[in-house]
């Protein structure tokens, strides 16, 4: 689109109608795979009202002198509005909250004793409770997205004001600068996933990557369903203190 003779993102009003109507399916399909991995709580209906919201946005947003396909753009913009509706549902009770920071400094100290990533036994003796207990733990906080780009991270002297958050500190693409940032935030998460346990980065790999269910790794993996959500949450945990150490630095 033209605009005082300057080429703008975005496509005419005739165009921008018509590829609203071509990617609508993409909304539905990612909306439903997305509410595969949630709480029946979450009314899909929701997640179908974000999703149009990023579809819209993606078209009105699409820059056409970019060379990035508009189905790989509108479907980040889709799954990126969806997820921001999630997380500002904010579904974490104070006692859930406690219970992650808890598993969190289990995890930190067995990992500074130990020199290696932290095995399930080890964290539930931590913790001073029983395997299945720990377990349990895991299974509970699993609805949630821990690891959220939305999370704030506090400064040393926990001054709220000071707040920033892990997207605050993401990079602009236009920016040299920032794109540098971004691929080290990239190098971080790489990092963290290496020191995953085997079984956690296949279940992460499977999970984010290949977009698997819980229900379809454990297929692959010959392990119930309740297992795979517990291997989940476990290494997101543990990519989450990979991640509050890189921003604290």
């Amino acid at each position: 689109m033209t605009v005082n003779g300057k080429k703008q993102p975005g496509f005419d009003r005739k165009t921008r109608d018509e590829m609203i109507v071509r990617y609508a399916p993409l909304v539905k399909y990612i909306a439903g795979r997305i509410s595969m991995r949630l709480p029946s709580s979450v009314l899909f209906e929701e997640l179908l009202s974000a999703g149009c919201v990023g579809l819209i946005d993606a078209i009105d947003k699409f820059d056409t002198g970019r060379d990035v396909d508009i189905k790989t753009y509108a479907e980040y913009r889709i799954r990126g509005a969806i997820l921001d509706e999630l997380r500002s549902l904010d579904w974490y009770s104070r006692p859930m909250r406690k219970k992650i920071q808890d598993i969190e400094k289990a995890v930190t100290a067995v990992e500074a004793r130990v020199g290696r990533p932290a095995e399930d036994t080890e964290v539930a003796e931590q913790l001073g409770i029983e395997l299945e207990a720990y377990f349990h733990m895991l299974s509970s906080i699993h609805g949630v997205a821990l690891l959220s780009l939305d999370d704030y991270i506090k400064s040393e002297d926990k001054d709220r004001a000071a707040r920033r958050s892990y997207k605050d500190r993401l990079s602009n693409h236009d920016d040299p600068s920032d794109n540098i940032a971004r691929e080290e935030l990239k190098r971080v998460i790489a990092t963290g996933i290496k020191r995953l346990s085997e079984k956690e980065q296949v279940v992460i790999s499977l999970y984010y990557f290949d977009e698997l269910t819980l229900k379809e790794i454990g297929h692959v993996l010959d392990l119930t369903e309740s297992r795979i959500c517990q291997i989940h949450s476990m290494a997101l945990i543990k990519l989450k203190l990979k991640l509050k150490h890189y921003f604290a630095e």
